[in-house]
This record gives C-alpha cells, sequence and structure tokens, in this order.
C-alpha cells in the first residue's frame, strides 16, 4: 500500500520512512505542503500522512483543499501542537485521526493499520487463497503452514495478489501501485521479482504456476478449484512457530527492525540536534546578556518546536517535554524577564543533560498484545500467596498468557502503570490495616483503559460479591478452585470483553463534542467513526456499518429524532441500538426519543464514566443475544 508522507523535519522523515518501509508501507516523501497537493492530486495514494505545520501550505490546508475536491484517501495528521482546539480543527478539516509529537511509532502504525481497515472494511484479520495465508496484523504470509522468508518488494507483490485474487496485474500497473514515485523501474524488473517470489512459494510446497501468467496481460494468483473455496482463518501460535521453525530461523519483528534502524538514524542525526540545541544556548546566552534579537529569539522557537516533535521519536521523551517548554517561553507573545530568563537557562541545562544519555528503548516499544491475534495475552496476578502464583506461572504458556505477579498493592500499581496488563486475577485480601483488593478494583473501574478484573478471595461473602459487582469486576471466583478453573474463567472474561470492540458512529453538529467522544471512547478500544453533517448520515451509516449509533437531538436540517425514525424504519438497521446525546432533559422530549425507537438516552454535559459503560454494556447485552441465537 501506498502512503504520502508531508513532513520537513529530516530526521522525522527519515525515521517515520524507514519504519513505513519496514512495515510494507510504500512511502513517497514530500517536504513542503504545496509539492504534497500536488502528489496527491496526480498520484493515487492509500493513506495520507500529513505535519501540520510545513513550508508552502500547512497540513490542515492541504487536508482542507483535498477533501473539498472529493479526495477519499484516510489522512492522518501529524502534530506537536497539543491542545483541543488544534485537534478540533484538525479533524474539522477532514482529517480522519489526529496525533501528536512525539508519538511512539508502533502506536502510529496501529492508527495506520486502523484507518487502512476503516477504508477497506471487509478486509479480514487474516486471508487465505487455498494453502497461502496472509496475516496483516503480524506483516506474514506463510504456505501450509510455513513461513515465508520475502523481500519487501515480494511481500508488496504478493499482497496485492491475495488481496486481488482474481484480478490480472499488467506490469506498468505493479510499478504504479508498489514502487514510490522517486523510483523509476523498468517492467523487467517486476518480472525477475515475480521470478524469485515463484521460486520461494515453490520451495515451501506451492506449484511452479501459483502465480500464473496471463500473455499478454499480466499476472494474478492461479484459479483455483470450484470446490476449494477461499476461507478466512487465523493460524494458531504453535502453527506459526512450527512454520518459523522449518524455516530455519526466527522471524526479526517489524518493531525490532524498527528499532535497529531509529538507533542507526540516531546516530546520523546527532550531530543535527547538537546544531538545534547551539541555537538554543545562542539564545539563552543573548538573552541573559540583554542582546536578544527578534530574529535570534524566532530561531531559537522554530528549533525548539522541531526538538519537540522530533526528540521523542528518538527515544528522549523526556528530552521533548523540555523543549516544547522551551518553546512555550521563547512565543513572540511571552513577556521574558529576568525570571523567565533563569527558567529558560535551567530548562536547557536539563535538554543538554538527557541528551548526553543513551536514548530509551520507548521509541520503539512493542505495540499492546492486543493489537495482534496471535499475541499471547499480559495477565497480572495480585496475590501474596507464592505456592498458587508459581502453579499459575507453570501453566500460563499453556494457556497462551504472559504472567506476571504483583504481591502487593503497591507493586500492583507499579506494574499497571508501567505496563498495563489485558486482565488482572486480584485477590481481595491482603495484610494492610488500610487497604484491601476492593480499593484498588475501586481506582481501575475510574481509569482508561478499563482493564478487566476478576477477583480471588478465600471470603465468599454476599457483601463482597455485590461490591465486586458494583466496581465492575468481571468475575468472582472463591478459593480454593484449581488452577484450570481459574484461566477458563479468564479466557472466557477476555474473550466477552473482546467481543466488545465495535463501530461506533457519533452524529453530532457540534465538532467539540464529536472530538470529545472520539478521544473518551477509543481508550475502550471502540472505532469511532464522526459525522458534523447529518445531511451525509444515510451515506456514512451504509458505509461504516456501526455496532452502536449516538444521536445528537437536534441538528441543522435533520433532527436526531428524525434519523433515529429513518434506522427504525430500515429492516437492516431496525435492531441497531441507538442512544441520544443531548442538553435537552424535558420529560415530553425524552418521550419522544423513546416513541422514536430510542435505546438509551443522556443528558449533556457529558458524564465519562456513565456514557462509557453505557455505550460498552449495551455493546455486550447485543453480542449476548447474538451469541444466543447463534447457538440456537
Amino acid at each position: 500500500m501506498k502512503i504520502l508522507l508531508v513532513e520537513d523535519d529530516e530526521p522525522t522523515a527519515l525515521v517515520l520512512k524507514e519504519a513505513l518501509s519496514t512495515h510494507h508501507y510504500i512511502v513517497t516523501l514530500a517536504t513542503d505542503g504545496q509539492t504534497g497537493l500536488e502528489l496527491a492530486q496526480a498520484y493515487t495514494y492509500d493513506l495520507l500522512l500529513l505535519d501540520v505545520l510545513v513550508p508552502k501550505m500547512n497540513g490542515m490546508t492541504l487536508c482542507r483543499q483535498l477533501r473539498s475536491e472529493g479526495y477519499q484517501s484516510p489522512i492522518l495528521l501529524l502534530t506537536a501542537l497539543d491542545n483541543s482546539t488544534d485537534r478540533v480543527m484538525g479533524l474539522d478539516a477532514g482529517a480522519d485521526d489526529y496525533l501528536v509529537k512525539p508519538f511512539d511509532i508502533e502506536e502510529l502504525m496501529a492508527r495506520i493499520r486502523a484507518l487502512l481497515r476503516r477504508g477497506n472494511s471487509t478486509l479480514p484479520p487474516v486471508l487465505s487463497w487455498g494453502e497461502l495465508q496472509f496475516d496483516p496484523g503480524a506483516s506474514e504470509f506463510s504456505y501450509a503452514g510455513k513461513i515465508l522468508r520475502l523481500s519487501a518488494k515480494e511481500y508488496s507483490l504478493l499482497e496485492l495478489f491475495i488481496l486481488n485474487p482474481r484480478r490480472v496485474f499488467s506490469r506498468s500497473a505493479m510499478i504504479d501501485r508498489l514502487w514510490s514515485d522517486e523510483e523509476y523501474p523498468e517492467e523487467n524488473t517486476v518480472t525477475a521479482h515475480i521470478k524469485t517470489l515463484r521460486k520461494k512459494l515453490k520451495a515451501v510446497g506451492a506449484t511452479s504456476d501459483f502465480i500464473e501468467t496471463m500473455y499478454g496481460l499480466g499476472y494474478r494468483l492461479k484459479s483455483l478449484p470450484e470446490k476449494e473455496v477461499p476461507v478466512h482463518e487465523t493460524l494458531s501460535t504453535s502453527n506459526r512457530a512450527e512454520g518459523a521453525r522449518e524455516a530455519g530461523e526466527e522471524k526479526e519483528l517489524p518493531q525490532q527492525q524498527v528499532k535497529s534502524s531509529v538507533s542507526k538514524l540516531w546516530e546520523k542525526f546527532k550531530g543535527t540536534f547538537t546544531a538545534q540545541v547551539e541555537v538554543l544556548e545562542h539564545a539563552t546566552q543573548a538573552l541573559t546578556e540583554g542582546r536578544l534579537t527578534v530574529e535570534l529569539q524566532q530561531k531559537a522557537l522554530q528549533e525548539a518546536h522541531r526538538l519537540g516533535g522530533s526528540l521523542g521519536i528518538f527515544g528522549f521523551a523526556e528530552g521533548s517535554k523540555l523543549a516544547k517548554r522551551l518553546e512555550q517561553l521563547l512565543e513572540p507573545e511571552a513577556t521574558i524577564g529576568q525570571e523567565q530568563a533563569l527558567q529558560i537557562s535551567k530548562l536547557l541545562g536539563l535538554l543538554q543533560q538527557e541528551l548526553s544519555k543513551p536514548p530509551s528503548e520507548s521509541a520503539s516499544k512493542s505495540a499492546p498484545a492486543s493489537n495482534s491475534a496471535s499475541s499471547s495475552s499480559r495477565l497480572l496476578v495480585i496475590d501474596d500467596d507464592v505456592a498458587l502464583t508459581e502453579r499459575l506461572k507453570g501453566e500460563a504458556t499453556a494457556w497462551n498468557m504472559l504472567l506476571d505477579v504483583a504481591p502487593s498493592l503497591k507493586a500492583a500499581r507499579i506494574a499497571i502503570a508501567s505496563t498495563p496488563p489485558d486482565i488482572i486475577l486480584l485477590d481481595l485480601t491482603f495484610p494492610t490495616p488500610t487497604e484491601n483488593g476492593l480499593t484498588l478494583l475501586a481506582e481501575l473501574a475510574h481509569q482508561p483503559p478499563q482493564i478487566p478484573v476478576v477477583a480471588f478471595t478465600g471470603r465468599d461473602s454476599l457483601s463482597d460479591r455485590i461490591e465486586v459487582a458494583r466496581l465492575g469486576g468481571r468475575a468472582f471466583l472463591h478459593k480454593p478452585v484449581s488452577t484450570e478453573q481459574i484461566f477458563q474463567t479468564l479466557t472466557q472474561v477476555l474473550n466477552r470483553v473482546r467481543a466488545v470492540e465495535a463501530k461506533v458512529m457519533v452524529v453530532d453538529d457540534d465538532p467539540i463534542i464529536l472530538a470529545t467522544l472520539s478521544s473518551l471512547l477509543k481508550p475502550w478500544g471502540l472505532d469511532v467513526t464522526t459525522l458534523e453533517n447529518p445531511q451525509r448520515f444515510w451515506e456514512v451509516l451504509s458505509y461504516v456499518a456501526p455496532d452502536l449509533l449516538v444521536l445528537d437531538l437536534e441538528m441543522p436540517r435533520f433532527s436526531g429524532i428524525e434519523l433515529c425514525q429513518v434506522v427504525r424504519n430500515d429492516p437492516q438497521w431496525s435492531e441497531l441500538p441507538i442512544l441520544f446525546l443531548t442538553a435537552h432533559t424535558e420529560k415530553d422530549t425524552i418521550n419522544q426519543a423513546f416513541a422514536a425507537g430510542a435505546d438509551d438516552y443522556i443528558s449533556k454535559p457529558i458524564a465519562e464514566q456513565e456514557l462509557v459503560t453505557r455505550i460498552v454494556n449495551r455493546l455486550e447485552r447485543v453480542r449476548w443475544r447474538q451469541n444466543e441465537v447463534s447457538e440456537s
């Protein structure tokens, strides 16, 4: 898939290009907005990645211009501007997502995958064509269970074929889709890649004509026998491991490749960052001596802004924060007196200390395990029973879980803050006079992302069961209980929680409400689509196919009640859960909403916990009913 990256900061641009290429994206780089606009108008891209502050035409203007021309590809904005007004402006300009610098590269990759999935919502987690299987999340091809070791271009070619298995691609069409605009390969180059790809497929058991030549036309995957219908499935962890062993080597994960590339780029650009810090030093010295010019202040402001955006990508998260604080103090509108001068000098010293340290691993840390269908779930056991925790450790691998132990509530808080688990097994009884497991459960109930908790205790009182349920606990186990039953319960809870991950569509003419709801719901694993213009309601509803709909009551042209009635009158959507969100609390208005077919009604201003709880519970009940129907 092809991505247009518009970024003028060279270190950031090269890190992003390297990371995207490692994840098998074809990247075209533009260093100013005008060039980006011309490229987007001239060529087809699957996604645009735009920095906001670029020369000639800023990212928001570029985004707005493309959307006004009917441009449909997903657009993700990157910026160091971190306030709600800027985020709303970006989303209002037509961006699909907005990420603030500095950011974790794997979070960026996850957001890109989500946007690309949204652009092709029919794409399943794993694709199959006969014995060929493709797992986009793991960036992995296998044939008959054996992992294929492919170069970047071979991977892109095979991806193109399996995403379009019955389509014939000419060599020129493949060049247009799979080579960046800076590359100009001959058509024979494509032929050579096809040849080596066929050899690798044949080596793992495919026929020599698995990639079929359509003479005079191009290439495609060989048609399957009619009885052999393509299926979608998920490879098991054991199959992946077996395939990797048969391939004779362990697979280097994209995250590891990105980490290695970032380290090399850091060595390349250390001198650039040093020069940027020197500009700040000159400005600080001039400020101290009372000779700071407007030009030097502007230059220092620009370098502080660049450092704030790029240092975090290289692993200097604290350095990025310090640079952003310097940027705030150097703003032209800011008053720089003696106190501010001392503060700038102190911050610069701290920044220099940070840059003297080696980069941390935060720049390339792995994405959460939940992002990959084949990843193990991370379990945190909060219990001081050593014998029990050792037994659980011994069996965790068999249940595809990575187990951490916290023997105290203090250790649990540290573990959750540093590496949030996918699920928690919590003992309610601890030898502390002021706290017990219920104390921690109450804390977790009010902080996103919501981690499912299974309570585990030797006390079998009704009051404990009620309190656990009230605080959002997902299950209650009474000791003694077998380790098998513990893992069965944990697995059942995880499956229920993951089933809640769903698409939510929000319709409101207030862009601030849309941005707020989007940022509020996404941490709970919900894919949120927002719509400000209700006139596009049916078009967006049909395209997104949401699992739940949130409607504002009063909007221009069409009211929420009218939209609700339209949905209820259509057989395809008549059962879609609908929640109203409005400032109106009059009894007659509420009755009108429910008469139109509303399932729930929440008054503004938004109560965060109430809204999330209502939406998640509604989705859980829908999935529960669907499961009961399918089983019956």
